[in-house]
């Protein structure tokens, strides 16, 4: 995507298989780009195995095309559960995940809920600006990282 390319340029569409690799690479790098403090528990080869066969296989998985064929970034519904959204860390700022968050609306219409990291400021600022409502504050004690969380909902 160029620097001049904005969100109307990206396509959402269902992930497939084909689609695995480079989701978990986005996952990959947006992760450390937007969480360098939070330990990951998992390898680059397990979080790709994870893609392959749980994130894309059993969940609603939509990934975020541009122009030039890349996956920009990557989204995954679990039920109620608003359970990944990631972007690559160049693409963001563009409305995709805007974008994102009005389409996991759109399928799940009667509400969502999800977690993200409490020190995730921004990620904070983005579903807070999207309607989403802190609801539980967690010390980290149920998640891998054992990192402090926070659950947010959102209900139409």
């Amino acid at each position: 995507m160029s620097a001049g390319e904005n969100a109307d340029a990206v396509v959402l569409r269902r992930a497939s298989a084909a689609d695995a690799r480079a989701a978990a690479d986005v996952w990959l790098r947006s992760f450390s780009a937007a969480l360098p403090t939070v330990a990951r528990p998992h390898s680059d080869a397990e979080v790709r195995a994870w893609f392959r066969h749980v994130v894309v296989e059993r969940y609603e998985t939509w990934v975020a095309e541009g122009a030039d064929g890349a996956v920009a970034g990557v989204m995954a519904l679990e039920g109620e559960e608003l359970s990944q959204l990631y972007l690559a860390p160049e693409r963001r700022g563009r409305g995709i995940g805007d974008r994102f968050v009005a389409l996991a609306k759109e399928r799940r219409a009667d509400g969502l809920s999800l977690w993200t990291f409490q020190v995730n400021t921004p990620a904070r600022r983005f579903y807070t600006r999207h309607g989403f409502k802190p609801v539980e504050w967690t010390d980290g004690g149920r998640n891998e990282e054992h990192e402090p969380d926070v659950r947010y909902v959102w209900r139409p």
